[in-house]
């Protein structure tokens, strides 16, 4: 970008310091995460670089951690538990929270404040006490140590999510549509499904990535209310480090950055669909 030639010199250093400034935050932010990746290619049992690795020596370098995350049975059966707890958290939450939003968009609706701050709690409340509080009331019920206590712990955790961003999507929801439906004959079923979702299903499907990314790295809830048949990956990458520290830890982290950079895609590929959707209808 040409900067505009009336700039003086000062303004112009202010300008490239300030971007410099900027470049060096985000390096700060991202090398944690980054320095994860080459790491997991390392053909010794260290969590730092080889001498052999500096010196771009293919010989460093090996897929072994990778072949031992999909081969060992405890990475298998953790991985196979975070889908599982997961995808069923996330259609829970994603069916949860858009009622809960499509109630909270009725101008009507007595107490929204309220309501929308209780449903938004979990985002707020450190997670400690959010795990510990679950802990006492799931065991009460006898859904400590189950996949359905997991599930439901994690749908807890989800709906703030589906809320809020559904809640944005019906901002600028014409409900014209529905009562024009409604006048039409149309019930209210068919009205939600043909009219109302196709318009916030950007806002649906954001909500749903959201609460299954909370759900596949949460660790603090599970730590509390899982037990061993329900352990999730970074359940299992917190035990490594504690129990038996090995590289794999490292690939598994690998594979969850890859997972987060392609969530943040679709992120951004659904906020742009509805920004068209939103600019057609304007």
């Amino acid at each position: 970008m040409s900067l505009p030639v009336y700039l003086t010199p000062i303004e112009r250093l202010g300008f490239y310091g300030y971007r410099l400034f900027c470049y060096a935050v985000l390096f700060f932010l991202i090398m944690p995460v980054l320095i994860i990746i080459p790491l997991s290619f390392n053909a010794e049992p260290y969590f730092s670089f080889t001498e052999g690795m500096l010196r771009l020596d293919s010989s460093a370098f090996s897929l072994r951690w990778y072949e031992d995350m999909v081969t060992n049975p405890q990475w298998i059966n953790a991985l196979k538990n975070s889908v599982i707890i997961a995808t069923a958290s996330t259609l829970l939450a994603t069916t949860l929270g858009t009622m809960a939003a499509l109630g909270l968009s009725r101008h009507n609706m007595p107490l929204r404040n309220a309501v929308m701050a209780l449903l938004i709690s979990p985002m707020i409340v450190p997670v400690i006490i959010a795990a510990a509080g679950m802990y006492f009331f799931y065991t009460d019920l006898g859904l400590a140590q189950t996949f359905t206590g997991v599930i439901l712990a994690h749908a807890v955790l989800g709906i703030p999510f589906v809320v809020i961003t559904v809640t944005a999507t019906l901002a600028g929801f014409d409900h014209s549509l529905t009562r024009a439906a409604a006048n039409l004959g149309a019930g209210p079923v068919y009205t939600f499904f043909h009219i109302t979702m196709p318009l916030i299903r950007p806002g649906v499907i954001s909500g749903g990535l959201f609460s299954f990314g909370t759900s596949f790295d949460e660790v603090v809830v599970v730590l509390f209310v899982s037990g061993v048949e329900q352990r999730t990956v970074p359940r299992q990458m917190w035990s490594g480090i504690r129990e038996q520290i090995s590289p794999t830890i490292l690939a598994v982290a690998t594979l969850l950055i890859v997972m987060s950079v392609l969530l943040l895609i679709t992120l951004e590929l659904l906020r742009r669909r509805n920004a068209r959707m939103r600019g057609m209808r304007e």
